[in-house]
């Protein structure tokens, strides 16, 4: 049986997403890198690490809880703040057909948010 191609090209949906201070340092180094095809979201808890994120997309979580100061090496504060900004992550990631997280793990944001 011979191979074929489908006339129709569908090019999937593809996001990577951030979490925390590591996850937004690999999101800058894809972007410098000028990787191509996907869409860069940063989820953070520290408000200054967002300002310099190059993602196209920035989620600041839990300010409510953090006040933007991050989450003081703590997994559980880190949970807390991706909890009070689940609506704007599920947002973010709407539509995709596959999503990468990135994240450092042994932080607060990165090992309680991802």
């Amino acid at each position: 049986m011979p191979f074929r191609m489908a006339e129709s090209e569908s090019v999937a949906v593809v996001k990577v997403i951030g979490v925390g201070g590591g996850g937004g340092n690999a999101i800058n180094t894809m972007v410098a890198n000028k990787l191509q095809g996907v869409q860069f979201i940063a989820a953070n808890t520290d408000k200054q690490a967002l300002n310099q994120s190059k993602a196209d997309v920035c989620i600041q979580l839990g300010p409510n809880i953090t006040k933007g100061l991050g989450a003081g090496a703590d997994p559980e504060t880190g949970n807390m703040a991706a909890m009070e900004s689940l609506e704007d992550l599920r947002d973010a990631l709407k539509g995709s057909d596959m999503v990468f997280v990135t994240a450092g793990l042994g932080g607060g944001t990165g090992t309680g948010a991802a």
